[in-house]
C-alpha cells in the first residue's frame, strides 16, 4: 500500500495509529518501506546482517557503520557516555536547571519547547562538552533554523544549515587540535585525543560525533521537554506524584510518557538481500524505516496503550534496541529527569495556555512544535 508517510505537514503519530492495525508495512511515495509494528521493528533492528546501517552518503559515526567498524567507534563513544564519566556532571545539570527555572516568568505564556527545552539543552550540553557560554545564542538560533529547514523538506536549506553547524563545531575543535598541551581539560578535548586504528580521530570524524551529540541531541531534548511538560500540565495528579517520587520512579515515568509520544520518529536501514518481513517481500538494496513512534504505540504489545511505566518498560523502544541503541540514553535520561524535577520544584501549577492550543510537530519530526504554558 503506497502512502505518503514521508510528506511534511502531517502528524505521523496520529496517522500511523490509523495505519498500523491494518498495514504492518507501508511503502511511502519516496519508495521507502516503513515498518509500523513493534515485532517487525525489533526484528529489523536486531538483524544487523540483512538490515545495514550504511544508509547515508555523509559520514555518520558510529550510526552509519556495521560490524567491527561500528564496534571500534562505539567503544570510543561509550567511554564518554558511561555512568562514571557522566556522574560528575549531575550537580552541573542541576545547577543549570535550577537557574533556568528561576529565570522563567510566572503568569506569562511560555513555550515549553523553545523557552525551556531548547535553552536547558544548550546550556547543559555546553557545560558537559566544555563549550563557551557565548555559543548559546548561536546554538539556539541554529536549532530554530534547523527545525524550520527540516519541517520544510527543502534539501538545499537543510544542507546549508548542516554546513553552518559544522562551522560551529570546527570553531571549538580546531583551537584544541592546534594547542599542544594547553587545551582545557574537558570532554571535547578528551574526544580530540581519542585514537582509532592506531591514529587520532580525523576532523571529519570529530565533526560527525559532535554533530550527533549536539545537533541531534539538542533538538531531541527540547522536543522531549515539550512532550513532558504538555503531559504533566494535563495530568496534575501525576505532577503531584512526581514531586515526591524517587529518581528511578521519575525516570520510569519519563520513559513511559515518551513511549506514548515518541519524538524520535525513525531510523533508516538498507537491505543487503531480499527480505520478507511483516508479510511483505522487500528486495535487496531497499530503503527501510524503523518507525519507533508507531512501534511504541503498538496496541498488541502495550495493552491498548494503557499508561503503565513498570509493565511497559521492557518493550519500550524510545532509545532503540540492539547494538545501535542510543549511546546517549543515560545522558538524556538524567538531563530530562533533572529538568523536570527542577520545574516541578520551582512552580506550583503548570497549565496549558487557555487561548492557545499546543501545536504538534509534523513529518519528519515528532512531539510538539510548540507547547504554550503558564506557570503559577
Amino acid at each position: 500500500m503506497p502512502d505518503d508517510l514521508s510528506a511534511t505537514g502531517r502528524d505521523l503519530r496520529a496517522y500511523t495509529d490509523e495505519l498500523r492495525p491494518k498495514h504492518p508495512v507501508i511503502r511511502n511515495v519516496a519508495g521507502e518501506w516503513v515498518l509500523l509494528r513493534h515485532a517487525d521493528v525489533v526484528a529489523a533492528a536486531l538483524d544487523h546482517e540483512r538490515f545495514s546501517s550504511r544508509v547515508s552518503r555523509y559520514l555518520q559515526v558510529p550510526n552509519g557503520f556495521d560490524g567491527e567498524e561500528h564496534t571500534r567507534y562505539r567503544e570510543v563513544i561509550e567511554r564518554h557516555l558511561g555512568h562514571d564519566a557522566l556522574e560528575p556532571f549531575i550537580p552541573v545539570f542541576e545547577s543549570v536547571a535550577a537557574q533556568l527555572m528561576a529565570e522563567l516568568p510566572r503568569g506569562s505564556v511560555l513555550d515549553a519547547v523553545s523557552d525551556i527545552g531548547a535553552v536547558f539543552a544548550v546550556r547543559a550540553q555546553c557545560e558537559w562538552l566544555g563549550w563557551p557560554a557565548e555559543l548559546e545564542p548561536r546554538l539556539l538560533e541554529w536549532m530554530a533554523e534547523n527545525h524550520a529547514a527540516t519541517r520544510s523538506g527543502d534539501h538545499a536549506w537543510m544542507v546549508n544549515v548542516a554546513e553552518q553547524f559544522e562551522k560551529i563545531i570546527l570553531s571549538v575543535i580546531l583551537p584544541r587540535r592546534a594547542t599542544e598541551g594547553n587545551a582545557p581539560d574537558d570532554v571535547t578535548t578528551r574526544l580530540c585525543h581519542e585514537v582509532v586504528d592506531g591514529r587520532l580521530l580525523t576532523e571529519t570524524e570529530l565533526v560527525s560525533i559532535l554533530r550527533n551529540w549536539t545537533g541531534g541531541d539538542l533538538g531531541s531534548i527540547a522536543l522531549c521537554v515539550g512532550v513532558l511538560v504538555a503531559h504533566v500540565a494535563q495530568q496534575p495528579e501525576l505532577a503531584e506524584r512526581l514531586r515526591t517520587a524517587s529518581d528511578n520512579e521519575v525516570e520510569a515515568v519519563i520513559d513511559e510518557v515518551l513511549r506514548l509520544d515518541d519524538p524520535f520518529v525513525s531510523n533508516r536501514r538498507i537491505t543487503t538481500c531480499p527480505v520478507q518481513i511483516g508479510g511483505q517481500d522487500i528486495p535487496s538494496g531497499a530503503r527501510v524505516k524503523l518507525n519507533w513512534t508507531s512501534a511504541n504505540r503498538d496496541e498488541a504489545v502495550f495493552d491498548n496503550n494503557r499508561f503503565d511505566p513498570e509493565r511497559n518498560a521492557a518493550a519500550n523502544l524510545v532509545y532503540g534496541i540492539g547494538k545501535h541503541v542510543c549511546p546517549g540514553r543515560l545522558l538524556a535520561t538524567w538531563e530530562l529527569r533533572i529538568a523536570l524535577q527542577a520545574l516541578l520544584a520551582s512552580v506550583q501549577t503548570i497549565k496549558l495556555a487557555p487561548d492557545q492550543q499546543p501545536e504538534r510537530e509534523v513529518a519528519p519530526v515528532g512531539g510538539y512544535h510548540r507547547v504554550p504554558v503558564i506557570f503559577l
